[in-house]
């Protein structure tokens, strides 16, 4: 029996793909141990029990970007928090260590490799955090979900996905999806999504755009997010969601989607074929921008800067577009060509080939 440690979490972007493969690896190895280590603030806290995984934490750790006295305090914090990981190694009895970024990863990292312990790394991003770049230090087995990602020893391996968006069959579900959002059956439809908090300039420029969009013989599905104040529109075929629970019958109803470009969106835009225009949010450290590298080149989707997506933008950029139906099908043919279905099971290919190389599971191999 393989024990797994999965280590990541605080936002999303590490969540989901952890959860997606944790799922994976139950599914392929029913009785392995999975665990997963994370800290008692992030969205793991919620999500990783409620999928029914054991959750160990560690405190929750930045790195220190400028001197002061966290920064003193945390070369003696961090070594306690290894410590602490390798003692939950030694006491589970873990084979591997499995790491997708974030505060839980670093600390996880040292301790498996301190502890031999194998080690695999996910990145999400193009552009890779510093715990994966650590990560990838220490261990030959490294995934990336993007092929234009530099982390050493990287070997694509795309972005594990849910299974309802991993099984959409966007053609056999879209007349119930359409039903299900009240949409018209005779018009193509325009999905806008700034994620699950909205994105303020996003929602103001298709706002304000949508009366352009409409004329152009499309309809629009748009999720503003919970925090937006679109709430209401006096305009025929402009459907304004708050929130969506069921995003992939909202992907299954699009024909053209405008969004973020988060590492799960265009992981998710490009495994099913959906073109876009992409507008990376300008915060941070310009993660988003460098996802959205693949499927541009590629010709599957536009980017914009935040700044200049603006309702003129809009007119001379996204409406020619909308009315080319010849184009979106190349686009979305194109956006196909790099995309992935099948990263859960890649990512848990990766797992497995580095579960082979350690100590204790090559020993229970050969027991008679």
């Amino acid at each position: 029996m393989t024990t797994y440690l999965l280590a990541g979490g605080g936002t999303a972007g590490h969540v989901n793909p952890l959860l997606a493969t944790a799922d994976r690896l139950r599914r392929r190895e029913p009785g392995a141990v999975i665990l997963v280590l994370g800290t008692a603030e992030g969205l793991e806290a919620r999500l990783v029990p409620a999928r029914g995984y054991e959750l160990l934490t560690v405190p929750r750790l930045p790195f220190p970007r400028r001197l002061n006295a966290k920064a003193l305090a945390f070369p003696k914090r961090i070594v306690s928090s290894i410590s602490g990981v390798r003692r939950l190694l030694a006491e589970h009895r873990v084979d591997v260590v499995v790491g997708f970024g974030g505060y839980a990863a670093a600390p996880a990292y040292l301790a498996a490799w301190r502890s031999r312990v194998p080690i695999v790394v996910h990145e999400a991003n193009a552009k890779p955090g510093m715990a994966n770049v650590l990560g990838s230090f220490l261990t030959k087995h490294v995934g990336v979900v993007f092929a234009s990602t530099r982390l050493r020893h990287g070997r694509q391996v795309g972005m594990p996905l849910r299974d309802e968006i991993e099984n959409l069959d966007r053609h056999g579900v879209k007349s119930e999806a359409l039903q299900f959002f009240g949409l018209d059956p005779a018009k193509p439809t325009l999905l806008v999504t700034g994620g699950s908090t909205g994105a303020r300039r996003l929602n103001e420029t298709v706002s304000r755009s949508a009366e352009a969009v409409l004329g152009a013989g499309w309809q629009i599905l748009h999720i503003t997010g919970e925090k937006s104040e679109l709430s209401s529109t006096s305009l025929a075929d402009y459907h304004l969601l708050k929130y969506c629970d069921r995003m992939d019958l909202a992907l299954a109803a699009a024909d053209f989607v405008v969004s973020r470009a988060g590492s799960a969106t265009v992981s998710e835009l490009t495994a099913l074929g959906l073109p876009a225009v992409l507008i990376p949010y300008p915060v941070g450290n310009g993660e988003q921008r460098f996802n959205a590298t693949d499927v541009v080149e590629a010709g599957g989707a536009e980017l914009v800067a935040d700044a200049q997506f603006t309702p003129a933008w809009v007119r001379s950029h996204v409406v020619p577009v909308l009315l080319d139906r010849a184009r979106i099908a190349d686009m979305a043919a194109r956006s196909a060509s790099v995309g992935f279905r099948t990263g859960a099971d890649r990512m848990v290919d990766l797992v497995i080939e580095a579960s082979s190389s350690s100590p204790r599971t090559t020993t229970l191999s050969e027991k008679p």
